[in-house]
């Protein structure tokens, strides 16, 4: 008796990943961790619920932002195979160049009604290919001034995680390509594909697309590129006790210069600004947490307890106990 062949079952996900030079290399892995994760039973990784491949855009690996190179997995060809394509963006610092094959792909994909994803900087991708023009699209603040003095006819949203606007998905990167991956997992295959995922990544339930973005700690605005760059490497660096001369390598520029845009962007010092971030995430750790004094005086960047109490004092008129204790009044 000869045995039954069966077809090949079609997986109800497809997913294409376009990646771009210097591409983010956390807004990939979450959002095709998430696929993998979705795709089989328990962490099996079997590609059968849905299957993903990496495409071939510049005839050989890519180099992510942090220096690891991924290999391509596909060709570049027939874009209608796939129901998404995942455009994953990288460093604008020097400018984002992309093969010129690979935007070619995309228009060809979006004639095809193939659905467009843009991750991280994957949304500037997108518009300078005119694929974003009457979408609305989501980009991080920290980017929010780039996209629109390159695109100021391009609706933006830069206070969610991520936006969809009917065939065009874009997001702000970091974490929240996994909120975006479930989104699309619930739709093509199940509610329950998504949060399994999600459980296994340490997430507990898909976020909404309304979902805020974290903002700056505190309302400074800036203007001037460079300070905003500043900004973000001293709330990224707020628990550590390293001197501001350590911002002037990563940005190429000296302390004279940049205490000088700082003065003349927001009227502070950077050692000012980061005074203010300090007594303001100290502030809301002792009104919002349970963590001991002590861990928010290093969480805050002090070395010990009396300097902190210190700084608290002369800041805000309170000593942090007399501070949680408000909040336990309350």
């Amino acid at each position: 008796m000869k045995p039954i062949l069966r077809e090949p079952v079609r997986p109800g996900l497809r997913v294409g990943f376009l990646l771009a030079p210097r591409f983010t290399l956390t807004a990939f892995a979450g959002f095709v961790d998430a696929l993998r994760l979705a795709a089989d039973e328990g962490d099996r990784s079997r590609a059968q619920l849905a299957s993903w491949a990496i495409l071939d855009t510049d005839h050989g690996p890519v180099t992510s932002s942090c220096g690891a190179t991924v290999a391509p997995t596909a060709p570049l060809e027939n874009p209608a195979q796939y129901d998404y394509l995942v455009v994953v963006g990288g460093l604008l610092h020097g400018g984002q160049k992309v093969p010129p094959r690979l935007v070619h792909f995309l228009k060809e994909a979006a004639a095809a009604g193939v659905r467009l994803v843009g991750l991280c900087t994957g949304s500037f991708i997108l518009a300078r290919a005119g694929l974003l023009d009457g979408y609305v699209a989501c980009v991080s603040w920290f980017h929010r001034e780039e996209f629109r003095a390159e695109f100021p006819d391009c609706s933006l949203i830069t206070n969610q995680m991520f936006v969809v606007d009917r065939d065009r998905l874009t997001c702000a990167g970091g974490t929240s390509v996994v909120h975006l991956a479930a989104h699309i997992i619930e739709r093509a295959l199940s509610r329950a594909s998504a949060v399994k995922a999600l459980r296994i990544m340490i997430e507990e339930q898909p976020l909404p697309s309304r979902t805020l973005q974290p903002e700056q700690v505190i309302s400074v605005g800036s203007r001037d590129s460079v300070v905003r760059k500043a900004m973000l490497l001293i709330e990224q660096q707020l628990h550590s006790s390293a001197p501001i001369e350590s911002l002037c390598e990563p940005l190429g520029i000296s302390r004279r210069q940049i205490e000088r845009r700082f003065q003349q962007d927001v009227g502070l010092s950077p050692a000012e600004y980061r005074s203010k971030l300090r007594i303001e995430r100290a502030r809301w750790l002792l009104q919002n947490t349970d963590l001991d004094v002590t861990e928010i005086c290093f969480e805050c960047g002090f070395q010990d307890g009396a300097s902190f109490s210190r700084f608290v004092r002369k800041s805000l008129q309170i000593t942090p106990r007399q501070l949680r204790g408000q909040r336990l009044a309350a």
